[in-house]
C-alpha cells in the first residue's frame, strides 16, 4: 500500500529545492540557498523545513507522506550504514578553501530524513537525473550514454549497455574530479589542484577570477576579450572530460544539464563538441550531445522518480507534467 504523495528533494552546492507530488504530478516546489552554516545537521534540517512548506503549499499533510527521493550532490560515505553527504561545494572543511562559513566534513542527510520518512532513497545528483532522462527525457533506448552537469560543481550519471553504474558507495560517475594537468593553480573544493572541477567549475572559475559564472558567462558571449578567453579555455577542458569518459565507457550521448549549460550551451556547444571530436575518430565519431528533455527539472523529476510507485511513470511519459511546472528563476 503506497501514500498518495510523495516528496523530491534536488540538493546542491547552491541551491535545495523540494517538491511534492501526487501520481498526476508535481503539486509545490520551493526551494532556497543550500544551508552551509550552524551545525552539519543544518542542510538535513533545512530539506525537512522545505518539504513541509512545499506540502503546506499543496495542502498535503507532511506527516502521512512516507517516502522522500533524494538528488543529491557528492561525494558519499556510509557511516552506521547511513549515507552522509561529503560534498566539496558545501562542506567547507575538506579543501578548507575559505570560502564556506563552516569547518564539516560530512553532513548526515540520511540520518535526518529517516526521523521523518519510512522509506528514504539517496542517489547522486546526476545518477538521478539520469534515471529520470532514461525514463521520460532524451535518453530513453540509448543504452550507452551519461547525464553531465556544469553549475557550481561537474558531475556526471553514467550508463554502460542499459545499465546505471553507482559502484561501491554510490560515488561512481565523479569525473569532475579527474586529474586533468599537473601545471595549473586551479585548486578545486576538494583539494586538488588542476582537476575537472577545478578548472571549469562555477565555483572555482569565480574563485580564480572573481567574477560570479554569471558575469563571466555573459562577457564572454558578449565579446569581452578577456571573459572570452577564460570560458574558451575552460570550455576545452569540459570536452575533453566527456572526451575522456567516451574513450573510456564508449559513450554514444551526452545530455548536459545545469545552470551554466542552461544559459550557455547554445553558444558552447559547437567549442565542446570540436575539442571531443578532435581526438581519436575511432572512438568519438558519432557522439551526440543535448539538453535535458526535462529542462531546468531534470534533477527534481529524478529525486521524486527514485520514489515512485511503478505505476506511475506511465501516466508521466503521457502527461508529461514538468512541462506545466512554473519556469526557474534566472
Amino acid at each position: 500500500m503506497h501514500s498518495s504523495y510523495l516528496c523530491g528533494l534536488d540538493i546542491g552546492g547552491t541551491k535545495m529545492a523540494a517538491t511534492v507530488a501526487d501520481r498526476n504530478g508535481p503539486l509545490a516546489r520551493v526551494t532556497e540557498p543550500t544551508a552551509k552554516s550552524g551545525t552539519n545537521r543544518a542542510p538535513g534540517e533545512q530539506a525537512i523545513a522545505l518539504l513541509k512548506k512545499a506540502c503546506n503549499d499543496a495542502g498535503v499533510n507532511f506527516d502521512e507522506v512516507e517516502s522522500v527521493g533524494v538528488s543529491s550532490c557528492g561525494p558519499f560515505v556510509k557511516h552506521q550504514d547511513l549515507i552522509q553527504m561529503v560534498a566539496p561545494n558545501i562542506c567547507g572543511g575538506i579543501g578548507k578553501q575559505g570560502d564556506l562559513p563552516n569547518t564539516w566534513t560530512s553532513v548526515p542527510l540520511e540520518e535526518v530524513l529517516r526521523e521523518h520518512f519510512r522509506t528514504v532513497t539517496i542517489e547522486n545528483d546526476c545518477v538521478a537525473a539520469l534515471a529520470a532522462e532514461r525514463a521520460f527525457g532524451n535518453l530513453q533506448d540509448i543504452a550507452s550514454c551519461a547525464y553531465v552537469t556544469w553549475s557550481t560543481g561537474i558531475g556526471f550519471g553514467l550508463c554502460v549497455d542499459g545499465r546505471l553504474l553507482r559502484g561501491k558507495n554510490g560515488n561512481a560517475g565523479h569525473a569532475g574530479h579527474m586529474l586533468m594537468t599537473d601545471q595549473s593553480t586551479a585548486q578545486c573544493g576538494c583539494g586538488n589542484l588542476g582537476d575537472v572541477e577545478a578548472l571549469v567549475s562555477g565555483r572555482n572559475l569565480e574563485m580564480r577570477y572573481c567574477r560570479s559564472p554569471e558575469e563571466l558567462f555573459n562577457a564572454a558571449r558578449d565579446g569581452d576579450a578577456e571573459a572570452h578567453t577564460i570560458v574558451v579555455e575552460a570550455t576545452r577542458w569540459f570536452g575533453r572530460a566527456l572526451f575522456n569518459v567516451t574513450t573510456t565507457l564508449d559513450i554514444s550521448k551526452f545530455v548536459i544539464g545545469g545552470s551554466i549549460w542552461q544559459h550557455h550551451g547554445d553558444w558552447l556547444e559547437p567549442l565542446v563538441i570540436h575539442e571531443l571530436s578532435s581526438h581519436m575518430p575511432a572512438l568519438t565519431a558519432g557522439v551526440t550531445l543535448s539538453s535535458p528533455g526535462l529542462n531546468a527539472f531534470v534533477a527534481d523529476i529524478g529525486a521524486l522518480y527514485l520514489a515512485m510507485p511503478e505505476d506511475w511513470p506511465i501516466g508521466w511519459r503521457e502527461s508529461k507534467p514538468w512541462k506545466h511546472m512554473p519556469p526557474e528563476k534566472p
